[in-house]
């Protein structure tokens, strides 16, 4: 079985997102393949086969469906096809509040995909999804000024729509409780991100016991203690880089990654570039 690892380019760099329509006017298919950013689908018209590791969906004109970060998908079509595809990474569209609820879509338990039951069984949860989608899509063709607001509001409306109607509970809800204790300990990282911060240090903030508490935060959170302050201090960073005139290093000791090596290294995680190579992008594309 031929499997490839598709790229997903972005047209803006402020937008973790690429959407766009695509017509096909004859059988045609895709081979198996995945990528790491999450998948929407909204057929226009005519109709399209989607296969999930085991599973097959079948859509018509006006049906909606999830493809989860780095499921294995193809999929077929007969005859004409119009439909909208949107594929967009998941963390950059949270921030500190809202971060919390992003660990019911990394998939730790289930593929999203499995998730698409909520659009079979709900009409209107439907219908407002494909409104998303084609207004997502308008925004991002006309790009009026504050389009990556509105799109960003849009995919967390979407985001919304499938939490809330979950009665099956595949996207993992957990008890409000859990992030309410963990507040102090997210507020910490925000106000110290310019330090090196201890796990044992906001153990004690938590009252956890330091193996408790990173099995806790991993759970409710969705990335461990470690990873979560890296992505904060990254996305720090970009601020910065993008409204300060400072070197690299400068940035680097600015959020506390010192290391130069190591700052790079992280950085390229969230963003598969250099510093560098963030910024010059940035730039041409605020002259355009």
């Amino acid at each position: 079985m031929e499997v490839y690892n598709e790229k997903v380019a972005y047209e803006n760099p402020l937008l973790s997102l690429r959407i766009f329509r695509s017509r096909r006017v004859e059988d045609d298919y895709t081979n198996w393949h995945y990528h790491k950013q999450l998948e929407l689908l909204l057929v226009l018209e005519g109709s399209l086969d989607v296969y999930v590791a085991d599973e097959a969906f079948h859509l018509d004109a006006g049906d909606v469906m999830l493809i989860g970060a780095s499921e294995l998908h193809r999929d077929r079509s007969a005859n004409t096809l119009d439909y909208i595809v949107v594929q967009f990474d998941l963390e950059p569209f949270f921030n500190q509040s809202t971060i919390p609820y992003m660990r019911y879509f990394l998939e730790t338990q289930l593929p999203l995909s499995k998730a698409n039951y909520i659009f079979k069984e709900n009409e209107e949860v439907k219908r407002q999804a494909a409104t998303c989608i084609q207004q997502m899509l308008s925004e991002a063709s006309r790009k009026e000024t504050g389009y990556e607001l509105a799109v960003s509001v849009l995919i967390k409306q979407l985001l919304l729509l499938l939490l809330r109607n979950d009665s099956r509970k595949v996207l993992m809800e957990q008890d409000n409780f859990e992030r309410l204790r963990l507040k102090p300990v997210l507020d910490y990282v925000e106000n110290h991100l310019t330090d090196r911060i201890q796990v044992e240090a906001v153990c004690k903030i938590a009252n956890m016991s330091y193996y408790y508490f990173v099995k806790y935060f991993k759970r409710t959170i969705g990335l461990s203690f470690t990873e979560y302050v890296n992505y904060r201090k990254v996305k720090w960073a970009e601020r910065i880089l993008l409204t300060k005139d400072l070197s690299i290093s400068e940035v680097g000791e600015r959020i506390g990654m010192p290391n130069m090596a190591h700052f790079y290294k992280m950085f390229k995680k969230y963003n598969d570039c250099s510093p560098k190579q963030f910024q010059r992008k940035m730039l041409v594309w605020n002259r355009q």
